[in-house]
Formats: C-alpha cells, sequence, structure tokens
C-alpha cells in the first residue's frame, strides 16, 4: 500500500503521463490509486482514530448536494467523480504513514518532486521553454503542466515543502544535510520564479511562525516587516501590493461577490464548481470559495477539517509527556515535536498561499493533511497521554469558528473596499 500511494503522490507533482508519449492514452494515475485503494480495504491497517476519516465523506456528499439542490442533478455524478479519488488518496495516505520513517520518506518524496518542478521552470526562465514542452508565462513566470500550470500552485507547492527540506537536514550526516539545505534553496528560488505574490507571502509566514515559536512575537513580527521590505525588493508584483492595484481590487472584489453568494444561499450554496457562474473571477480565496458553493454546512466541515491538522501538531508541541527525566525518552519527544513543528510550518504555507488562491479541492492539499493525520494517529500510539480527537466533542467549536470567521471576513472585506474607494 505504502509504494503505491508514494508513487500516486510521484505521479501526481511530476505528471509524466501528461507530457510523455508513452503514456499516451494510459489512465496510470486512475489504475494507481485503485490500486493502493484495493491494498487499503484488505489492510489490517486500516484505522478511523482521527475526525477526518469522518469529515471528508460528508464534505464530499455536501458537494454533491450543493450542484443538485441548484437544479443540477448530474452534477452529483460529476463531483464523485473529481472529488472521490482525492478522499481515496487522503484515506490511503494517512492510513500508510503509520511510522515516523514512513512520513519522513513521504517528506522526502514531496521535497524531491518539487525540487524536479523547480529545475523544470530554471530551464524555463533560461531557455523560455521547459522540457514538458511548456513555455515561460507571457509575463515570465514559470509554469508546469496540468494542476501545476499555474504559477501559483507552483508558488504553493514550493512553500509548502520548503520547512520539509529543513527539517530533513538535521536528520543525518554533513553531505546529505548540504543536500537538503540546496533543496530548501532551491525551493526557495524556485518560489522566487514563480513570482507569485501568495506564495512569497506564505515563505514569509512560514518565517515568522517559526520564528514566533523559537524566539517570540516581537521578534517575529520585527523581522516579518524586515522580510517583507526584502521581498518587495525582490518581486516586482509584491511592489504592487496594495488594495488599490488592479489585480488585488480584483480578488476583494470576488471576495465580495462570493460572500453574498453565500447570503443568498446560505445553507448549501451556489454549488460546487458554479462560483464563475456567478461571477467572472473565481474568488481568488479557498475559504470563501468553499463558503459561496457549498454554504455554511460544506464550509464548516471543511474548516474543521483544516483545522483539526492545525490543532493536532500544536497539541504534540505543546504537550509534556511523563518520563523526560530519562535521555532516551527525551530525545525521542525532541524527535516528536521537530516534526510537528515542521508539519505544523507546511500547513502554515499552504493555507497562506491558499488564502490567496481558489484551491479548496486541489489534491496536494489532502496529501498533506494526510501526512499530518497520519503522523498524528501514529504518534499518539508511541505517547498515548496525547488527547484523542473525537468530532461528536468539538463540533460546536466549529460553528463557532465558523460563524466567527464568516463575521471576519465580512469586515475584512469591507475595510478593504473602504480603503480602495
Amino acid at each position: 500500500m505504502f509504494p503505491l500511494i508514494i508513487l500516486y503522490l510521484v505521479l501526481t507533482i511530476i505528471r509524466p503521463q501528461e507530457y510523455m508519449a508513452a503514456f499516451t492514452g494510459i489512465p496510470i494515475l486512475p489504475i494507481v490509486l485503485i490500486a493502493a485503494f484495493l491494498c487499503w480495504l484488505i489492510s489490517s491497517a486500516k484505522t478511523f482514530a482521527a475526525p477526518q476519516f469522518v469529515i471528508l465523506p460528508i464534505f464530499l456528499v455536501v458537494l454533491m448536494i450543493s450542484v443538485v439542490v441548484n437544479g443540477w442533478f448530474g452534477g452529483a455524478l460529476d463531483q464523485l467523480e473529481k472529488f472521490g479519488p482525492i478522499m481515496i488518496a487522503f484515506f490511503v495516505l494517512a492510513t500508510a504513514c503509520n511510522t515516523q520513517q514512513r512520513v519522513i520518506i513521504t517528506m522526502a518524496v514531496f521535497v524531491l518532486c518539487s525540487v524536479v518542478l523547480v529545475a523544470h521552470g530554471i530551464g524555463q526562465a533560461r531557455t523560455g521553454m521547459g522540457w514538458t514542452g511548456v513555455p515561460i508565462s507571457e509575463d515570465g513566470r514559470i509554469q508546469y503542466v496540468g494542476i501545476f500550470n499555474d504559477p501559483n500552485d507552483l508558488g504553493l507547492l514550493f512553500a509548502t515543502t520548503i520547512p520539509m527540506a529543513v527539517f530533513l537536514s538535521t536528520l543525518r550526516g554533513l553531505l546529505l544535510r548540504l543536500f537538503w539545505l540546496a533543496c530548501a534553496a532551491l525551493l526557495f528560488y524556485g518560489t522566487y520564479l514563480t513570482n507569485s505574490r501568495g506564495a512569497l507571502l506564505a515563505v514569509l509566514v512560514v518565517a515568522g511562525v517559526y520564528i514566533w515559536y523559537r524566539r517570540g512575537f516581537i521578534t517575529a513580527g520585527t523581522l516579518g516587516v524586515v522580510g517583507l521590505a526584502c521581498m518587495k525588493l525582490m518581486s516586482s508584483r509584491m511592489q504592487d501590493l496594495d488594495p488599490d492595484e488592479e489585480s488585488a481590487f480584483g480578488r476583494v472584489d470576488a471576495w465580495y461577490e462570493g460572500l453574498h453568494m453565500f447570503l443568498s444561499h446560505p445553507v448549501f450554496g451556489v454549488g460546487a464548481g458554479n462560483f464563475t457562474e456567478y461571477n467572472d473571477l473565481t474568488a481568488h480565496n479557498s475559504f470563501v470559495l468553499v463558503l459561496a458553493e457549498t454554504g455554511f454546512i460544506g464550509y464548516m466541515l471543511w474548516l474543521a477539517f483544516v483545522g483539526y491538522g492545525f490543532w493536532m501538531m500544536l497539541t504534540v508541541l505543546r504537550y509534556k509527556p511523563d518520563g523526560l527525566d530519562d535521555s532516551v525518552r527525551a530525545k525521542a519527544w525532541q524527535g516528536e515535536q521537530r516534526m510537528a513543528l515542521t508539519l505544523l510550518l507546511s500547513l502554515c504555507g499552504l493555507y497562506a498561499a491558499a488564502f490567496f488562491l481558489s484551491r479548496s479541492y486541489t489534491v496536494v492539499m489532502y496529501l498533506l493533511a494526510a501526512t499530518v493525520v497520519g503522523y498524528y494517529v501514529n504518534a499518539r500510539q508511541r505517547f498515548p497521554g496525547l488527547r484523542m480527537f473525537r468530532l461528536a466533542d468539538s463540533a460546536w467549536r466549529w460553528f463557532t469558528a465558523s460563524l466567527g470567521s464568516i463575521a471576519v471576513f465580512f469586515v475584512l472585506v469591507a475595510l478593504l473596499l473602504h480603503v480602495s474607494a
């Protein structure tokens, strides 16, 4: 099961099936996923010991209902075909990441595949054409094939995997340390080549959260201001980071329209995939997109799915197990905390970038979430004192958090529209 889902991860990111003639006409990605799923079905290692295993199937049902209640009965099957494989990949990878070593391997695959995409982008930047046959974009930003054809999606991936590369550099000898640090540097350079403002801000968020954790809020805030100034010098698009700038105003306007879609369809939204039926631009915000397309019910489920991942990693970082006087156990716990911090930083990078992109249903988001869930379920076996999360125990929290975050969006959009008026 684990080798198959890792192969699926490789094919999902590198995507040779989309530009190599040898794979033409072969549905290799579905074949690998089905094989991994069959292994999962017969595996005795299956576990459902995390709320995400309950939330995701319900969210899929809500996606299907959202299009049906808006008049498209065939849309239920369409959503099943689109999101069903993502849900399966989540279940399989979350189950397969049942040891620390497997989590480390998954991180390494994320990083190495991302570095391949950076190498493709460097070739594009130098020659104007990548080996996939995809040219550099008209505005000079690197891009790849398939789901990474948008430079912003590349930037999201790179911002997510930089913390993993840095973590991997701490595990082995000098040569491997230098190798993984070089990978981290390449990923940062790749983020620069995407010239994605959201991705650059996501990298800044990752660095800020890390410094906050290690040195405190004041140090993080001070260095964050310096980092933002440096990034504005690095990127021409970062220099236009202003509500009055045309692209930024278009995003705010899309958020405004998305909130009004929610007001007009508060329960199940306007239907998954229907945002652009009501507005020329997509939402440019993964949270607003889910709120507008699936209504309060879908948004609460999705927010809970996202929130539990952060909550799990913070639980590891805050937990103080007994027996830390023993040097072996203390060292083991330090390793747990480094891994949890890495995954937390990757989540911060992913969702900071996703805040400016409509990527609520992209597979990369759910593969990272699966890695987080697999790690936490396994960590609880090593340290049983870690909290056991149950949806029934904290459902009210997500209801409250959903109401609060929606209110924040309304206030934020009102302020941004007032500033740009």
